[in-house]
């Protein structure tokens, strides 16, 4: 409760704060729709076009630069948005140099992408969806727009929404997992704390949901590769969480990078004009992915960059990522017909909106202030919210015979090649958090709670992915004296993220070898994990006491470990995506279909003729929700409140559930539904609510929750998303797994 409070007060500081509204620099204007408009009329064709263009700076790229030039193109008033300018006096300078070469006046937008913290780092985005904790995950977009704020950053390009559930995918770790409920939580989460209560606040900064659309369901889990659904699929799925950011108020979209059933993301119109700018209403601005115009062309969808830029526009894109494809083409192509000046107008016309947000037309330097850039970065009060993130992100999965906690006067045997790292902890797509001699070890977290102690000792033993085993011996030695060992195993920050798909998610290099001679030593041995997806682990399953998945765990993320293994923390994490038993089994997923032949495991006297594999069985290794504790929870009296109900009625059910055993702790009680007979064929299971709720030792506390027709619509076989008569199963438990049930009857 005591880690609740913190969050809870935090938030409440965070949100209320912000810089004072006017500044001696600052002027006032005229009403968003009249000032827009007015700027507008003054502005010729090519300032306008100037405006959907973005170039990037010398910071962070992702792909082919569009030319080191940014200032000339700057001083020539060719540019709209820079990509990854950062700092309080480089923002300050560049938007300087901005406005004494603008005709109008108009200032530059600096985006960079701060996706789980600018200075002070969080968990991954995968990591804190394993909190389960909306109000965690909003304190930490919070804190990273205050921060990055503070230093002269406008604009961020997260939250990444996509759902995925192909663990070989890198950017599993950007996003929530595999469901879609879930993930709609931790989008909106992320877009009120990004944005706060008032753009206009010197505190705030632009979301940008991403990547429109479906770019987590890449073929064979290789990042930017094809993706084909049906529009169904893509509504239910891959959609949902997207429409929540536009009811949510988030300003800007950013395309995806694949294409879908043959028109790539970024010429789709049927995506942007059609779905997002008309049937949700989106009001804001839609970038690219970095270079996506360009890349139409190797897609085979476009002849050349220009008929590239053409589709583009056409398509409802309004800012181009670096391509330069705007700049160099679109005025041609207007003066050829192949794009209209209500397209352009329209595109200038959001980018202006979103820069009148902000407050950049009162003071285009509101955010570029160097005092206030000193006194905001890696607050106390940040760098304990980072903490506070980070214990709850944390997800024991194994904990044979109690093996954990540790106690203070065990010898332990810390080894393993991330056990004194300081760089990859913080995860990929890190901002600008500092690494080596800055983020917390968990040696170093573990001697910050202990103080030093001649019953711990420290090894590496193995490299993250090489085939050295000069180490190993040392380590083993060390080992060998313990009561407990500790490995630290995991990946290199950098082998997941963008560009980071893999078909081998065992650990990689020697690690298992070496935790194969570590077991011949007839130690318990807690297996503690960093990496950015799920790993196959069935032999580490087997094999180990105690397994922690930490993730990237961010700059405390070494004091958050230790301080759990010690008992200190009671983890309290589940899982938000699958953990498969082999990557054959990819992709795998809570919510999948029945078919017409399932698998019934051992009590189903037919087992061939079935869908399953000869070679390992359907389940997963650790399900969707799935997460364990210090103490044990027992759940009894699931209740329904009818057994029928109307279209617009609601129906209750209850659920008792008790701390059993001999720690504080806290759950995520998980509602989940079946729809048993439909017009189209629907999923064994799909989360409808989820409570998570503290319990001290012996305590019982009755959940209860509602489901009305509302929460059981889908796309029917006419496409319209409703809900239709029948039975319903509902499942409650703190897993995906669960089989208790009860039944009612819409009718």
């Amino acid at each position: 409760m005591k880690n609740g409070l913190i969050i809870a007060l935090l938030c409440f500081s965070l949100i209320g704060y912000s810089q004072k509204k006017a500044t001696k620099k600052e002027i006032k204007i005229k009403p968003k729709a009249e000032f827009v408009a007015e700027l507008m009329s003054k502005m010729t064709v090519d300032e306008k076009i100037y405006q959907t263009v973005q170039f990037t700076s010398d910071g962070t790229v992702t792909g082919p630069k569009s030319g080191d030039n940014y200032i000339t193109r700057i001083q020539q008033g060719k540019v709209g948005s820079i990509l990854n300018a950062t700092g309080a006096k480089a923002t300050r300078e560049i938007q300087r140099i901005n406005l004494e070469n603008s005709r109008l006046k108009i200032p530059l937008l600096f985006g960079h992408d701060v996706i789980h913290g600018y200075k002070t780092i969080f968990p991954i985005n995968l990591g804190m969806a394993s909190s389960w904790d909306p109000k965690a995950v909003e304190l930490a977009a919070r804190v990273a727009a205050t921060e990055a704020s503070a230093g002269g950053v406008h604009w961020t390009f997260a939250p990444m929404v996509d759902i995925s559930r192909d663990a070989r995918w890198g950017r599993v770790s950007e996003g929530s997992g595999e469901d879609s409920f879930l993930g709609i939580q931790m989008a909106v989460a992320n877009v009120k704390g990004f944005q706060g209560d008032d753009l206009s606040k010197n505190n705030t900064i632009l979301a940008c949901t991403k990547h429109f659309a479906a770019y987590g369901a890449a073929e064979a889990g290789r990042d930017y590769n094809t993706v084909d659904m049906s529009e169904r699929v893509l509504r239910e799925t891959y959609l949902p969480a997207f429409k929540a950011t536009v009811d949510a108020g988030v300003k800007t979209f950013m395309t995806s990078f694949n294409e879908i059933a043959g028109v790539p993301s970024t010429g789709n119109k049927f995506l942007l004009r059609d779905v997002l700018k008309g049937e949700w209403e989106f009001d804001g601005m839609v970038v690219t992915d970095y270079t996506s115009i360009n890349e139409m062309v190797a897609h085979g969808f476009a002849l050349d960059n220009k008929n590239a830029g053409e589709l583009a526009m056409n398509a409802g894109v309004d800012m181009d990522m670096v391509g330069g494809v705007y700049m160099n083409y679109l005025k041609q192509s207007y003066d050829e017909g192949k794009v209209t000046l209500a397209e352009i107008d329209d595109a200038c016309k959001r980018i202006l909106d979103v820069k009148y947000d902000l407050g950049l037309f009162e003071d285009a330097y509101r955010y570029s202030d160097e005092k206030r850039e000193k006194e905001t970065i890696y607050k106390q009060e940040f760098l304990d919210a980072s903490l506070e993130v980070a214990k709850k992100s944390l997800v024991l999965l194994k904990n044979s015979n109690q093996i954990l906690p540790l106690k203070n006067n065990q010898k332990i045997a810390f080894v393993g090649p991330l056990v004194s790292d300081e760089f990859n902890i913080i995860g990929s797509w890190a901002a600008l958090g500092e690494r080596d001699g800055f983020a917390t070890s968990v040696k170093e977290g573990v001697t910050n709670f202990l103080g030093k102690t001649a019953n711990i000792t420290f090894d590496e033993g193995v490299e993250i992915q090489s085939s050295n085993r000069d180490l190993m011996q040392k380590a083993l030695e060390n080992a060998k004296k313990a009561d407990v060992i500790v490995a630290v195993m995991g990946e290199r920050e950098n082998m997941s993220g963008e560009a980071g798909s893999q078909t081998n998610i065992d650990l990689p290099g020697l690690q298992k070898e070496f935790l194969a001679e570590l077991k011949k030593l007839g130690k318990p041995i807690v297996l503690v994990l960093m990496n950015g997806r799920p790993l196959t682990l069935t032999w580490e399953n087997d094999n180990m006491d105690a397994i922690l998945e930490t993730w990237w765990s961010g700059t405390r993320g070494g004091d958050a470990i230790a301080q759990t293994l010690f008992g200190a923390n009671n983890p309290n994490g589940k899982l938000p995506i699958t953990f498969p038993r082999n990557v054959g089994q990819i992709p795998l997923y809570y919510n999948h279909k029945n078919t017409g032949r399932p698998y019934l495991g051992i009590s189903d006297p037919e087992q061939k003729y079935k869908s399953r594999y000869t070679d390992v069985d359907n389940s997963p290794l650790y399900p969707f929700g799935f997460g364990l504790s210090y103490t044990t929870f027992e759940y009894s009296n699931l209740k329904i409140s009818s057994d029928k109900i109307k279209f617009n009625e609601k129906v209750k059910i209850t659920v008792d559930v008790k701390n059993t055993g001999n720690y504080d702790g806290q759950e995520v009680v998980q509602l989940y539904v079946r729809d048993l007979v439909g017009s189209v064929t629907r999923p064994v299971k799909e989360l409808k609510a989820f409570e998570k709720i503290d319990l001290k030792k012996g305590e019982t506390r009755t959940i209860t929750f509602e489901i009305s027709s509302e929460d059981l619509k889908f796309y029917t076989i006419n496409m319209k998303n409703e809900a239709e008569a029948g039975q319903f199963d509902v499942f409650v438990g703190g897993s995906s797994s669960t089989n208790s049930k009860v039944s009612f009857e819409l009718k």
